[in-house]
Parts: C-alpha cells; sequence; structure tokens
C-alpha cells in the first residue's frame, strides 16, 4: 500500500551509522555507504516499475530518508540530490513528456545523478545561470562556469546542471545533462567544512563540459516558469531536504531521551535526568516543534505525487517547508544538546556532529529571504518596477 513500504532495514541502518563519526573525521565520501545503498536497489526505488525499479513515490522517499539521515546526515544528503532527479523525472513522465524517460533507465544501470545548479553570490537560483551554455549547432550544448556545493562530487557518473544561453536577441536557460567521463570540467578538492563533511559537495569548474541534444531537456526564459521540470525540480528539492533535516532531528532528540534516562543529578538525590521538570520540558518542546514537521511534508508530498494543483500556493508553501524544517530541526538538535549536558559539546559525542550538520541547512535554497519574498507576493502582490 503507497506511503507504508519501508525499504531500508535496521541492520543496514546500523552499519552505515557505524561509519558516520569515521567518515566525518576523515572528511572522506561514504564509499561503502552509497555501495551498500545501490545494493539494496536504494538509487533506483524511486524509479518506477515498468521502468525496472521499485515505485517508491515521494513520500515514501521522503519518510526513508528521514531514516537514512537519522544515521549518517552526510550519506543522506548526498543521496538526496540523486533522488531529486528521479523524483523529477517522475513529476515530466506524469504529464505525458518522455524526455527524462532515460533518467530511470540510467538509474536502474547503476548510474548516479549528481545536482550542479548552485553558485556563488546567485540567489536566483533555479532562475538565472551566470554559467554560459553555448550551443553546439546540432542541439546540444557545452557549459561553462562554477558550480558550488556539487554533492556526491567523488562518484556522480551523470551530472544535471544549466546555465544561459545568451546567443539570440532574448537569453534562454538551458537545462541539460553532462557525464564524467565526457570530460570538459574540474572538480577541485575544496571541500574542508564545519559539518555534513561527507557529502563532499566540491566546487565543480564547468569548462566546455557537453550535453548532447538528447540530454538538453528543457531551453526556457530565465525566470519563475510554468513548467512540470521546474516544478519537479523545486519540489523533489524542497521536501527531500525538509526530510534530511527532520531526520536529524529525531536522531537527536532520541538521543537526549536516552541521555537524560542515564544522567543522574546529585541535587536531586541521584534521580534520573529525565525526572526534572526543566529537562522534560526542554524535550517536549523540541517534540513538539518536531511533530509539526511531519505531516507538512506528508501532505506536500502526497499532493505532488498525486498531481493536485495548489496553483501560485506551490511555490510558497514548498519553500516554506523547506524553511520550517531546517529551522525546526536547528532548534531542535539545540534543545537536544542543552538537555543532554556537556558530554554532548565533545566532538566523540554523536549529538556534537548532529549540530555541525544541522547547520548546514541554513544554507540551502530556498533561504528565509526568498521564502518571505514569496508569501508576500503571493499575498499583497509583487512590488512595483520604479518608472
Amino acid at each position: 500500500m503507497p506511503g507504508t513500504r519501508a525499504l531500508l532495514t535496521d541492520e543496514l541502518l546500523e552499519r552505515i551509522r557505524g561509519r558516520a563519526a569515521q567518515v566525518d573525521r576523515d572528511n572522506g565520501f561514504p564509499h561503502e555507504d552509497l555501495a551498500d545503498l545501490t545494493e539494496a536497489g536504494y538509487l533506483r526505488a524511486m524509479v518506477p516499475t515498468e521502468f525496472g525499479g521499485l515505485g517508491l513515490t515521494l513520500e515514501e522517499m521522503t519518510r526513508e530518508q528521514m531514516r537514512l539521515a537519522g544515521a549518517a546526515p552526510a550519506t543522506a544528503l548526498s543521496v538526496n540530490m540523486h533522488q531529486v532527479w528521479l523524483g523529477v523525472a517522475r513529476v515530466v513522465h506524469a504529464t505525458g513528456d518522455d524526455s527524462m524517460d532515460w533518467v530511470f533507465a540510467d538509474a536502474v544501470a547503476g548510474e548516479v545523478f549528481g545536482f550542479g545548479i548552485s553558485e556563488a553570490g546567485n540567489d536566483l537560483v533555479l532562475f538565472g545561470s551566470r554559467t554560459e551554455a553555448r550551443p553546439d549547432g546540432e542541439g546540444g550544448f557545452s557549459f561553462h562556469g562554477t558550480k558550488i556545493f556539487t554533492s556526491l562530487s567523488p562518484a556522480w557518473t551523470r551530472l544535471g546542471t544549466f546555465g544561459t544561453d545568451s546567443t539570440d536577441e532574448e537569453p534562454m536557460s538551458v537545462f541539460g545533462f553532462i557525464t564524467r567521463d565526457g570530460g570538459g570540467f574540474e572538480i577541485k578538492d575544496d571541500w574542508d567544512t564545519m559539518g555534513m563533511r561527507g557529502s563532499q559537495s566540491r566546487t565543480t569548474v564547468l569548462d566546455g563540459a557537453h550535453a548532447p541534444a538528447d540530454r538538453v531537456i528543457r531551453r526556457i526564459p530565465p525566470g519563475p516558469a510554468a513548467d512540470p521540470f521546474v516544478f519537479g525540480i523545486f519540489a523533489s528539492f524542497e521536501l527531500l531536504l525538509a526530510s534530511v533535516y527532520t531526520g536529524i532531528a529525531q536522531r537527536a532528540l532520541d538521543l537526549a531521551v536516552a541521555t537524560v534516562q542515564k544522567r543522574t543529578s546529585m541535587k536531586n538525590k541521584g534521580a534520573p535526568y529525565a525526572h526534572d521538570p526543566d529537562i522534560r520540558w526542554r524535550l517536549a518542546d523540541a517534540a513538539i516543534e518536531l511533530d509539526a514537521i511531519h505531516p507538512q511534508i506528508a501532505a506536500l508530498a502526497h499532493d505532488v505525487d498525486n498531481g493536485v494543483d495548489r496553483g501560485p500556493l506551490w511555490m510558497p508553501q514548498l519553500s516554506a517547508v523547506k524553511s520550517r524544517a531546517t529551522e525546526t530541526a536547528l532548534s531542535v538538535v539545540t534543545k537536544a544538546i542543552r538537555a543532554s549536558g556537556g558530554s554532548s559539546y565533545f566532538n566523540s559525542n554523536e549529538l556534537s556532529r548532529l549540530y555541525r550538520d544541522v547547520l548546514a541547512g541554513i544554507f540551502h535554497p530556498s533561504d528565509d529571504e526568498s521564502v518571505h519574498g514569496a508569501w508576500a507576493n503571493f499575498l499583497v502582490g509583487p512590488v512595483p518596477a520604479p518608472e
């Protein structure tokens, strides 16, 4: 029954969790996690069954990503980018457009999809690019520019990216896919961050990376577009990202609950901190915050899966759930650390790593400014351009 299936076993998740601390310490990439997930069918989980996949819906994948993030946040964030493209392909396919059906075949064949969209200082995100998209005269394009936060950098074999074609009077945004063995790019070894170290979201310099005509998915005007492809990116990215950070928060809360059962208070004659009214209130407050996020993610994902038309509310609501989930996750992890005491400040404590990982959520699009802007435009209309 849709919405009830689970793919990741507890045994697999514990094995992945057991490697997370070392990956973080080494600032490495979780190659073993990716191999295990591939063997479990996780990279083809969202591929429809008629294309050889497991047929999980976006709603089901949000739950799986929460569980994976609770075991290894950086692994979940990395794999998220692959799952986003499968989510996009599902949205596009549901409209009767087969232009991305090849993504399903590639995923079943073992290809790994990366996400090369973000650029330094570009707050337009999907709605404009500094990267050049140069036509090859045969319907394909070569890309020239720099992308940041390219997760799965050591492992992707297909990279979805976009740039601006300025050869005509009106510039156009060009979305296409390049291959790792096609060359024309450099991946910098520059990922040395506070948290999410295992994601290895390195900078990618595109210098002629080529997408042939059959791998160019869209050529559309810059700016917001009522296109299933753009909607699919936005919906899949925001919901799966929100799921990762929600999973981190749940894990932090679970750890804190276990910790306060064991910590004892000299002031209260050896009673566990779980009996302390202030600790109880703090943990309850964190749980109440987190409890509100799960149904929001589920409801939005369900409507994406079922083609529900929320009209102009879609983009504001999708951006809001990402912002709300990441801010809530940061709040929950902070409260979990406060309840757990000074031991959580040590790097050897899992909560310490979760705190560093959860901070990354505030840097992903959509940021708070764009979320509020989207809602203001919906509520009272855009600000008129100066005359």
